[in-house]
């Protein structure tokens, strides 16, 4: 409206400049005058001329300009209209409410409706119900898909005010506009489908580095016959060449155990479908060899170069191979998955590794002040025993040492209670959180045992107080990892943390005496992680088992420290009274924790004890502690149960395994499990 009357004025204006133009002509008369009076006069007979004439020209044509103004207004009106009803940009107009009010002929071509008009445009695309329209003036885009086709929909609201309104338009007038029904909605449609198309090709034909590494070459052939090896590495190529060959990739191999390989990323889906099938079929390969063959697998997925996928794929065999091997990593940047991994990791017969890894930590403890020694929070026996064989280390080359731990659990007592006020052990061997944090510096050297996942050790802040950090641990590795350590000796074929730090006492050098006290701790430690040698053990436990004994280990003393009390006696058999079945081979129940001294160590104890009922493939124990649930699981070998408890967030070994519940009841944690189960044995996983 306001418009309107300021385009009214200046063409009144613009007519009427030859009338205003009088005045000044009769100012330039009168200064004639001054001068010559004939000639003023003259002039105003001029002057009276003109006037006469601006006003006659100025009513008689004033109608007819108006008259063509409004004809160009109109046929300017019509061309808008004509060309945004044939705008090749499909386009419509929508009231607040969502019905369509109008669409140029490129939309409704699209809809194929007559009726459109009027129509609610949620039944024409579900996508758009009223709850996503425009609210205020900022943009909102969808993407639907209609009829095959992709699209990007803008919706962009529009005020439109009312004619009478008055011209003073303000701030509240224009807030009470976008709420008003006279607003309407303007939307665009975008095909963007070629686009989605060629983004989609550009993607499924990005080349994935690859990496695959046969775990145990050497050891499957020293099983099988001088004659056969040949034939046993020729079946094994032919099944990896032959998978290769079906997602069209390109693989090369670098050393007789060790092969590079690329293929297109559209292949990906169909190897995580099939949970890389080549694991079972190379791992079925068999000639008369006493061992399978396994090999491990490294993708390096969504990288920027070439160069950072092949970083990728060396981080997932490196990944794969400290979880034990047979099971193949995808690391898509920060996310990694996990496939395979169910077989048992056999145990090297060659102490090489342990030799060297001796040696590397020698030369760290050599080069630094003090040493501190910490195990996992709640710690158990394993990381126990392990503990105080690293602090006979750091005293056999004269170092400063000591060992963190919190809580002291009824289990840990009578082995810390040998050590705690012997003269032949210093006062501060044992501290706390508080304590060590006041002593670690950049030049201690922090070793951490029985543990690689920085949110379970005793005092995870302790990692950023050095730089130098030595992992010993024989639990599979999973996403979360310490990326400080200098040091990492991570086994997931040993039995125990005890065993692998035996191993290192026997090739550390420098003298090395155990005492029997520190022998019994190293022995307990293989003892209780192996249930009395009855899981995970193999040639080098009991060779482990054999130092330790002939180091002054007492079997009869350490079977007297660890004898149950009656409560938790009764509370075990509780337990394993209330146990549920499900699934016909699972072995679900909850150990109590109250009036308990070490609630999480006697539900491992309760799970051991699940897995002697017949027909029984896993057991799951549940204990409420510390706000906390904790899960125990155990199995033989017909479950990989470490499998099953890494998607509830933990993590362990194929037969011991563990998970810890935060913010859950015990319900819902069971529920949980159940699911779990369910899924596992839908997807052929169990």
């Amino acid at each position: 409206m306001g418009r309107k009357i300021r385009m009214r004025n200046a063409l009144k204006g613009y007519l009427m400049w030859p009338v205003s133009l009088t005045g000044l002509l009769l100012c330039m008369n009168l200064s004639i005058y001054v001068l010559d009076k004939k000639a003023g006069l003259v002039m105003s007979g001029f002057i009276l001329v003109y006037f006469l004439i601006a006003i006659t020209v100025y009513y008689l044509k004033r109608h007819k300009i108006a008259s063509e103004l409004i004809h160009f207004a109109m046929d300017y009106g019509q061309v808008q209209k004509q060309l945004l009803k044939e705008l090749a940009l499909p386009y419509a107009i929508l009231d607040v409410e969502g019905r369509m009010q109008w669409g140029n002929d490129a939309f409704l071509e699209i809809v194929n409706e007559k009726k459109a008009i009027r129509k609610s445009i949620s039944t024409i695309f579900p996508e758009l119900t009223e709850d996503r329209l425009p609210l205020r003036e900022k943009d909102e885009i969808i993407h639907i898909t209609y009829k095959d086709r992709d699209y990007r929909v803008l919706l962009r609201k529009i005020i439109t005010p009312n004619l009478d309104q008055d011209l003073h338009w303000n701030v509240e007038d224009t807030v009470k506009a976008w709420s008003s029904k006279n607003a309407l909605i303007a939307m665009y449609l975008y095909d963007e489908t070629e686009n989605i198309a060629l983004v989609k090709a550009n993607k499924e034909q990005k080349l994935i580095t690859g990496l695959l590494y046969i775990d145990n070459y050497d050891e499957a052939l020293e099983t099988i016959d001088e004659v056969r090896r040949s034939l046993l590495t020729a079946l094994v190529e032919r099944k990896i060449n032959k998978y290769m060959q079906g997602i069209d990739a390109v693989i090369k191999k670098m050393e007789k155990d060790k092969y590079f390989f690329v293929f297109q990323q559209k292949y990906l889906p169909y190897l995580q479908s099939n949970k890389f099938s080549v694991l079972e079929e190379v791992r079925g390969v068999n000639i008369g060899n006493e061992m399978s063959v396994t090999i491990s697998i490294g993708l390096g997925v969504n990288a920027q170069t070439y160069i950072e996928s092949y970083e990728f794929a060396r981080a997932a065999m490196d990944l794969a191979l400290a979880r034990g091997g047979d099971q193949a990593v995808v690391k898509d940047r920060d996310k990694i998955s996990y496939y395979g991994g169910k077989s048992i990791q056999m145990e090297k017969s060659t102490r090489v590794k342990a030799r060297v890894k001796a040696h590397a930590f020698r030369e760290f403890v050599e080069a630094k002040d003090k040493i501190v020694i910490m195990g996992h929070k709640i710690g158990d026996v394993d990381s126990l025993g392990a503990a105080i064989g690293v602090y006979r280390i750091a005293k056999a080359f004269n170092k400063k040492a000591h060992i963190v731990i919190n809580e002291v659990t009824t289990s840990l007592r009578p082995m810390m209670n040998r050590f705690v006020g012997n003269p032949d052990y210093e006062e501060d061997m044992f501290l706390k959180n508080d304590q060590v944090k006041e002593i670690v510096d950049m030049n201690t050297l922090l070793v951490i045992v029985d543990v690689n996942r920085p949110s379970y050790t005793e005092c995870q802040e302790l990692l950023d107080y050095t730089k130098t950090v030595v992992i010993f641990d024989h639990h599979r590795q999973t996403n979360e990892a310490i990326d400080t350590a200098v040091l990492s000796y991570i086994e997931p074929y040993a039995s125990s943390t005890s065993e692998m730090i035996a191993e290192i006492l026997q090739y550390i050098g420098g003298n090395l005496r155990l005492k029997p006290i520190e022998a019994d701790a190293l022995y307990a430690g293989i003892m209780i992680d192996t249930n009395n040698f009855l899981t995970k053990t193999g040639v080098r436990t009991f060779e482990a088992a054999a130092y330790l004994r002939r180091s002054g280990a007492d079997v009869t003393r350490i079977r007297k420290l660890f004898r149950s009390e009656m409560i938790d006696f009764k509370t075990k058999a509780d337990a394993i009274r209330s146990t549920e079945i499900y699934q016909e081979y699972f072995a679900i129940t909850v150990c109590a924790s109250s009036d308990v001294g070490s609630p999480t160590i006697l539900g491992a104890q309760v799970a051991n004890e699940l897995l002697n009922i017949n027909g029984i493939k896993a057991s799951f124990v549940l204990t409420e502690y510390n706000d906390k649930i904790y899960i125990s699981a155990r199995s033989i070998d017909e479950a990989n149960v470490q499998i099953i408890m890494e998607k509830l967030g933990g993590g362990g070994h194929l037969s011991v395994a563990g998970s810890q519940l935060e913010d859950t009841t015990i319900e819902e944690a069971i529920s949980l499990v159940k699911a779990t189960l369910d899924k596992m044995i839908e997807e052929g996983e169990l």
